[in-house]
């Protein structure tokens, strides 16, 4: 059982402490996830708090911690469990947790359940995996118990995301098929599938029952993930890859200008392949620019978004082959960190590679490659308030 002691942050004597470097220009510190995690997901809030969840255990039931940073990553409070059960799953490196600040730092977790608990399948009658979904609690100091909140769709196959806003909105979103897709379209397999999307608007107390996101016909790759961000003027916005006529696994972009009433679309990179890539996608943003990354064809790219209108994306220096899961921070002065992994797949773990921009997006020096990511596991990068980065792996 957890103590008292264990269960508040305790900034003293009592954080747990692991290696962190920098890099030679002293720009980036290099820190470990804490006991050996995998699956790092950050985010920075406000007032310059890192907050981390990250993965442990079996690659398909394991645990989810949650842990705090006043140093950007060098030392951790002790952590918090997040799920109350091995209900979380790493296999596929797309499913585990993401990780969302809302009003008053409330931190908000969801993550693909583990389990046969979600809504019942009408193609095979059995049930599914459910979309799990947790928040810190009012003292900040344990996790609710969690909930479900897939109700009528169906399928849940790659990774969900959560996003929520500085007014207290916290939207859900993951991929599936509801009722009326599985009951006699003419479609079949992933053409069927529609991002999905919950919304809570008393801070993650209650969810609305989900709705198609977009009324477009695109599909969705099932075992890739997908990406939810709330920027701070309260714009929502996704990514995620379709699944059209089963060959066209395009990256498309959602937006909301409205709290998550609508949503507008946009095809933003098109790639052919008849296979699941299991790939992921990110966003980020400083005061006045939100940028988003994501993989196509062993390649990782980035690009401005101002709702539905994008920049010319932008790829890693050299030959992409083997790159996948992408992950961007954007400092005050506008500098990008781009990282990303190379080598990883399916039981397999790599290396993390990163390259800096300046606020022009031009390369600012040479890209480097640093080993040691496990398997089933990648980086996360988060700017701090110094105007430095870290890079969590």
């Amino acid at each position: 059982m957890m103590t008292r002691r264990h269960a508040t942050f305790a900034f003293a004597a009592a954080l747990t402490g692991f290696a962190a470097e920098n890099d030679a220009q002293g720009r980036i510190k290099f820190c470990r996830v804490p006991a050996g995690g995998i699956q790092p997901q950050s985010v920075l809030d406000a007032g310059g708090i890192l907050h981390l969840v990250y993965y442990t255990g079996d690659a398909h039931h394991g645990k989810l911690f949650y842990s705090r940073s006043k140093d950007g990553g060098a030392t951790f409070s002790p952590p918090i469990p997040v799920n109350q059960d091995e209900s979380a799953i790493a296999a596929g490196t797309i499913r585990g947790a993401q990780v969302s600040i809302g009003r008053s730092g409330r931190v908000h977790v969801a993550w693909n359940g583990s389990t046969s608990e979600g809504p019942l399948n009408p193609d095979s009658g059995k049930r599914g995996a459910p979309m799990l979904y947790t928040r810190l609690n009012d003292a900040g100091n344990l996790f609710e118990p969690q909930r479900n909140v897939m109700l009528h769709s169906f399928g849940l196959d790659g990774g969900g995301s959560i996003a929520a806003d500085r007014s207290g909105n916290v939207y859900g979103t993951w991929h599936g098929i509801g009722e009326s897709e599985a009951q006699g379209t003419g479609k079949e397999g992933e053409a069927r599938r529609r991002v999905w999307v919950t919304k809570s608007i008393d801070d993650g107390k209650s969810f609305s029952a989900e709705t198609k996101a977009w009324p477009e016909e695109t599909g969705a790759c099932g075992c890739c993930g997908m990406k939810t961000f709330a920027d701070q003027r309260g714009n929502v916005f996704a990514l995620y890859r379709s699944a059209t006529e089963s060959v066209h696994r395009d990256i498309y972009l959602l937006y909301s200008s409205d709290r998550g009433k609508s949503f507008q679309g946009k095809l933003l990179h098109k790639w052919n392949i008849n296979a699941c890539p299991m790939s992921s996608m990110d966003f980020a943003e400083n005061e006045d620019t939100v940028i988003a990354a994501w993989e196509t064809g062993g390649q990782v790219y980035w690009t401005r978004a101002n709702g539905v209108r994008t920049s010319e994306p932008v790829s890693a220096p050299g030959e992409g082959k083997g790159r996948k899961h992408p992950r961007i921070a954007i400092n005050r002065s506008g500098e990008i960190l781009f990282v990303w992994t190379e080598g990883t797949g399916w039981q397999k773990g790599g290396s993390l590679a990163y390259q800096l921009y300046d606020r022009k997006g031009q390369p600012t020096g040479d890209s480097k490659q640093i080993p040691g990511i496990p398997t089933w596991s990648f980086a996360a990068a988060v700017a701090t308030p110094d105007d430095r980065f870290s890079i969590i792996y």
